[in-house]
C-alpha cells in the first residue's frame, strides 16, 4: 500500500513509527512531516495541510491507497470528505463527525439528547450572562471555548475571580471562543480511552492518562499535554466495561441516529468519579501525547486496523496488546505555552535511544544535519518496561541524557499510577 500521513507533531511521529513496521507499506509519504518522521517517510513540505484540493491531487498522482489524518484541523476542514469524493480511502472522520471535537456545543448537546454521562452545562455567547451564571453557580467551575483551540481552550477555575477572568480570556481564542460552554466541576481522576471505529464496531485501546498541567503536582497552566502513560490503573476492568457500554457504543449509535458515520480514532477524555466514567470531552483523532504511550503497546498491525476502519470491516479484526507499561515524558521549550526561544541545538538523542528510549519529535527542525528546537513541545521520550515503576525509572534516565537550553519537563509523569 502507498500511504500518506498528514501532520507534523509527536502524535504523527508515533503513527509513522508504527505504520512503518507494517509489511503492507510500499511507499510512505508524510505531509509535512518532521525530522523524526523523515526516518520512515518521504516528507512533502510544499503543500499546506489546509489545502484539500492540493492534497487530493498529490494523493491521485502518487496512487495513494490510504491517507492517515493526524491533527484535528484538517478533519474539521473536510479533508476526508474531499478524499472520499475522489475515491481515496482515509483513516479519519468526515467533517460532520469531526464536529464532536470542532464544537463543544455540538458534543454537549448530543450527549444531553442521548443520555451519555457528562457534566451539567450551559452555553453562552454573551460574556455578561456567562458571568452572572458563574456567580450563581460558584466555583470551582469549568469554562471552555466552543471551537478548536489547540488543546488549550479549557480553564478549570478554582475560585470566582479566576472564573470571571476566564470568560474574558476566551476572546484570546478568536472565533473558537466567541461561544463558550460553562460546566460543573467534576472531582475525580482523568483518563483517556482511544478507540478504533468503522462507524459500526468500536474497539477500545489500552487506557492512558495525560498530564495537562505545565508543572509537577498538576500545578501551572493547561498545556497540550506534558506526558502520558499506559495502561492507566484508574481504568479498572469494571470502569473500562462501563465506559464502553455507557459512552463509546452509545456515542457511535447517537451519531448514527443523526445520520453521521464516524470512522477513524475516537478519543474519549473521561473523568472517573467514584468508579463511574463521565465524558470531559471527545476528540476526533488520536490524542497527543497519549498516542506516544499507547501505540508502543500495540502488537497488531496498525495499517491493517486502519484499513479495516476505512472500509467498514473492523468487526473482522482481533487486536492484540503487549502486557508491558509505557511512559512518555514531554520535553518542552522554557516559556511554553507562552513565548519561547527557537532553533536551540538538541544534544543526546542517540545516547537516550541507546538507553532504550523511543524518541518522538514534536517541535524540531533539521539544519545542516543538526536537530534544533522549533516548537513549544519539542520531544516525547517514551519507554516500555515490565511495569509502570520500572518504566518511570527508565524514562527519566533517558530524559537525563538529552539537553537543550531552558529544557522544561515534569518530573512526576505516571506518579499517580503508583498511588493506584
Amino acid at each position: 500500500m502507498n500511504i500518506l500521513l498528514i501532520g507534523s507533531g509527536g502524535r504523527e511521529h508515533a503513527l509513522a513509527w508504527k505504520i512503518a513496521q507494517s509489511p503492507l507499506v510500499e511507499k510512505f509519504y508524510a505531509m509535512p512531516g518532521n525530522p523524526g518522521i523523515a526516518e520512515y517517510a518521504e516528507c512533502v513540505k510544499n503543500i499546506s495541510i489546509d489545502d484539500n484540493a492540493a492534497i487530493v491531487k498529490f494523493a491521485q498522482e502518487k496512487n495513494i491507497n490510504l491517507v492517515v489524518v493526524g491533527p484535528e484541523a484538517p478533519l474539521v476542514n473536510g479533508l476526508v470528505d474531499a478524499l472520499e469524493v475522489a475515491g481515496i480511502k482515509s483513516f479519519g472522520c468526515k467533517k460532520d463527525a469531526a464536529q464532536l471535537e470542532g464544537s463543544k456545543i455540538f458534543a454537549k448537546n448530543l450527549m444531553k439528547k442521548y443520555n451519555i454521562p457528562t457534566a451539567k452545562f450551559e452555553v453562552f455567547d454573551n460574556p455578561d450572562a456567562a458571568k452572572n451564571y458563574i456567580r450563581s453557580e460558584g466555583a470551582p467551575i469549568v469554562i471552555k471555548a466552543d471551537g478548536l483551540a489547540a488543546g488549550k481552550g479549557v480553564i478549570v477555575a478554582q475560585n470566582l475571580d479566576d472564573a470571571l477572568n476566564a470568560v474574558d480570556e476566551m476572546k484570546n481564542f478568536g472565533a473558537a471562543g466567541s461561544k463558550i460552554v460553562i460546566e460543573e466541576f467534576m472531582d475525580g481522576e482523568e483518563a483517556s480511552i482511544l478507540a478504533f471505529t468503522d462507524g459500526k464496531t468500536i474497539i477500545p485501546m489500552i487506557a492512558a492518562q495525560d498530564h495537562k498541567r505545565l508543572n509537577d503536582n498538576d500545578e501551572g497552566v493547561n498545556t497540550g499535554g506534558m506526558g502520558a502513560y499506559a495502561p492507566a490503573p484508574v481504568v479498572t476492568a469494571e470502569v473500562a466495561k462501563l465506559a464502553e457500554e455507557t459512552i463509546l457504543k452509545p456515542i457511535i449509535a447517537a451519531l448514527n441516529a443523526e445520520k453521521i458515520i464516524y470512522r477513524g480514532c475516537l478519543y474519549a477524555g473521561l473523568m472517573i468519579v467514584d468508579g463511574v466514567p463521565k465524558v470531559v470531552e471527545f476528540n476526533a483523532r488520536f490524542g497527543d501525547p497519549e498516542t506516544q504511550a499507547v501505540l508502543p503497546l500495540l502488537d497488531s498491525d496498525l495499517v491493517e486496523i486502519m484499513d479495516a476502519c476505512a472500509t467498514g470491516n473492523l468487526s473482522d479484526k482481533k487486536i492484540s496488546w503487549s502486557d508491558k507499561s509505557a511512559v512518555c515524558v514531554v520535553l518542552a521549550s522554557g516559556g511554553y505555552p507562552k513565548s519561547y526561544k527557537k532553533n536551540l541545538p538538541i544534544e543526546g538523542l542517540d545516547a537516550s535511544k541507546n538507553l532504550g528510549a523511543i524518541i518522538f519529535h514534536a517541535g524540531t527542525t533539521e539544519v545542516d544535519g543538526k536537530i534544533l528546537t522549533s516548537g513549544g513541545r519539542v520531544l516525547g521520550v517514551t519507554v516500555t518496561a515490565e511495569n509502570i515503576k520500572a518504566a518511570i525509572e527508565k524514562v527519566y534516565k533517558c530524559v537525563d541524557a538529552i539537553k537543550f537550553e531552558n529544557m522544561h519537563y515534569r518530573k512526576d509523569i505516571a506518579a499517580k499510577a503508583l498511588k493506584n
